[in-house]
Parts: structure tokens; sequence; C-alpha cells
């Protein structure tokens, strides 16, 4: 009695096999996972972001809000100080004229 023929395991599909698996566990954790981490940190410095954005929006709403109401200040300022101006020379007037009145 011969032996069966014994089934030869080729190398060269053994090899290739193994390769395939290097290169899988290569692109896997090599590249996924790194790439994975990459978007989550990125992720998070977008929020940052639009956290930073949102404050800054809120700051230039106020300081519009505040140069609206010191420009308010400023037009009844200057009304307050043009009509003390013609006050004043209508009182400079009138004590030109009791000046005058006084002296005939």
């Amino acid at each position: 009695m011969t032996d069966a023929p014994r089934a030869r395991l080729p190398w060269l599909l053994v090899a290739a096999s193994a390769l395939l698996a290097v290169l899988l566990a290569y692109t896997l954790f090599g590249g996924y996972l790194p790439a994975k981490r990459r978007v989550a940190r990125l992720e998070r410095e977008l929020r940052d972001v639009y956290a930073r954005e949102a404050d800054l929006q809120t700051k230039v709403a106020q300081n519009e809000q505040r140069y609206g109401l010191r420009e308010q200040q400023l037009l009844a300022v200057s009304a307050e100080r043009d009509a003390l101006a013609h006050r004043l020379e209508a009182l400079e007037r009138e004590l030109a004229i009791a000046r005058g009145a006084k002296r005939r």
C-alpha cells in the first residue's frame, strides 16, 4: 500500500496570505487609528473655535451697544453745549444792553 499523495501547501500562497495580513494590520492600525485620533482632535479644535467665535460675537454685540449709547450721549451733550452757547450769547447781549442802559 502506498501512501496517498500528501497535499502540499503552496508556500507562495502562504507568503501572499501573510503579506496580506501584514498589510491589513498596517492599514488598520498604522493608518486608521491615527486618522481617527486626528479627526477627534480636529473636532475638539473646531468646537473650541466655534465657542471662541460665539464669545467674540457676544463681545462685538456688547461693543456695538456701548458705541450706540455713547453716540447718543455725545449727541445729547453736543445739543446741551449748543443750547448753553446760545443762552450765553443771549445773556451777553442782555448784559451789553443793560450796561448800555446804565451809562445813559
